[in-house]
């Protein structure tokens, strides 16, 4: 374990430029990189933003919060959150406190390989087309290969090939090429979608069929990432609760999520709760995140939760989440939004797994967070004060006459526009 320490006591205590400087003195950021996460120069001008995509009218803003508490692999990390909800960052925080006091968060994660997806139709003799497929695979990957050298200078590259048949569909027979390309610290589309362009026109002199479509695959499970916590029991105590109580209602929780597919798309979002915000934070793709995930968690035929929750010889929780993480951290908005970059720095990573690992962690953490408020008070009473502080701005207040509404409308489970606007005009 390194010098630095996660563990900031009344982080949320302090103003939005106190809790910068502290994030500066955790890693050492250069003033720059302060203007870029505060919003002031440095963020994504109109100018930049009309070169990433079309029809460019403005930028849209979000908040960006630190998720504190995180010890992964024996190091701390101060996490960078994108997202528009609240209680996320909190919770998160909160849970990554109690997975503290056993050891912090264990991950790791298969080499980075995607697939690419190319669809040939019209092949008269499938089984024998397959077959020669592979006897001309080197040339295949070959040809893939000339396309990026700089990631087969990396290490990376297409690796293999798998042939897969499907005897029926809408549109009648089909046969679908896999390229197994390992794209190092990129997320890869670009490259994938290039190699699979490239193979195209042999693989029509092999098979006599037609090449329709040439696209990676978001269902990225080659490239999976893996996190594992242990929960004390003694951690989880709270308000007149014992810690054993507590995990018995949150293992029931889990059970509820591992065989009722209504339930476990709840559990899962809270899951990427805690993953989308670091992903939108380092410029990646989140619905690419969104898709693999869902689809992963349907692998078995019936969606499941993607956690898996267990109790140990001592009485500990133990928390375990394996889901695809297709992540880079070179390439895309990831090089091109200067919020996305010093988001990067923070986190301190120095390839794309790592960045993964880190994004599981903070989903297993959101999941935990979710599960233990459901199981001590259901989830309305820890969104409460929250969303009442929401609603009395939206009102108008300003200041501390927002503190003020929102222990009004709290104590009185009155927490509507019309009460908070009754409530400003009555206290001003």
């Amino acid at each position: 374990m390194g010098t630095k320490n996660s563990r900031l006591q009344g982080f949320y205590q302090l103003n939005p430029f106190e809790r910068l400087q502290m994030v500066k003195s955790f890693d050492g950021l250069c003033e720059e990189d302060l203007r870029v996460l505060h919003g002031g120069h440095g963020t994504l001008t109109i100018e930049r933003a009309d070169k990433m995509i079309e029809n460019v009218v403005g930028t849209y803003n979000l908040p960006l919060g630190i998720a504190t508490n995180f010890l992964i692999n024996g190091r701390d990390h101060l996490i960078p959150m994108v997202v528009e909800e609240p209680s996320i960052v909190a919770g998160a925080s909160y849970a990554a406190r109690m997975v503290r006091e056993g050891g912090g968060f264990a991950t790791n994660s298969t080499d980075p390989v995607m697939i690419g997806q190319i669809q040939i139709v019209g092949v008269a003799a499938p089984q024998s087309a397959r077959h020669d497929i592979f006897t001309r695979k080197e040339e295949i990957l070959a040809i893939a290969n000339a396309q990026s050298r700089s990631l087969v200078g990396l290490g990376g590259g297409a690796l293999d090939l798998e042939v897969n048949l499907h005897a029926t569909s809408p549109m009648g027979p089909m046969m679908v090429v896999h390229l197994l390309v390992d794209t190092r610290d990129a997320m890869g589309a670009n490259a994938i979608n290039s190699m699979c362009e490239a193979v195209a026109p042999l693989l029509e002199q092999i098979t006599g069929g037609r090449v329709y479509l040439r696209i990676l695959s978001n269902l990225s499970d080659r490239r999976l990432a893996r996190a594992r916590c242990v929960v004390p029991t003694r951690a989880l105590e709270r308000d007149g609760l014992s810690g054993e109580e507590v995990a018995e209602g949150i293992m029931w929780a889990y059970a509820f999520a591992a065989v009722d597919p209504y339930r476990a798309t709840t559990h899962n979002k809270g899951i990427l709760n805690g993953v989308d915000p670091v992903i939108v934070a380092t410029g990646n793709d989140w619905r690419a995140i969104e898709a693999g995930a869902h689809a992963y968690a349907s692998r078995s035929g019936q969606y499941r939760s993607l956690s898996v929750w267990e109790r140990d010889d001592e009485g500990n929780l133990v928390g375990t989440l394996e889901m695809p993480m297709a992540v880079g951290i070179v390439g895309g908005a990831t090089r091109v939004h200067p919020a996305a970059q010093t988001a990067l720095k923070l986190l301190g990573v120095q390839s794309a797994n790592e960045l993964a690992e880190i994004c599981v962690a903070a989903g297993l953490a959101s999941n935990l967070a979710a599960m233990r408020a459901l199981a001590c008070e259901g989830i309305n009473r820890g969104h409460m004060g929250l969303h009442a502080r929401q609603i009395a701005m939206a009102a108008g207040a300003h200041g501390p006459l927002v503190d003020e509404i929102v222990r009004r409308m709290v104590e009185e489970r009155n927490i509507k526009p019309a009460r908070a606007e009754e409530l400003i005009a009555e206290l001003r």
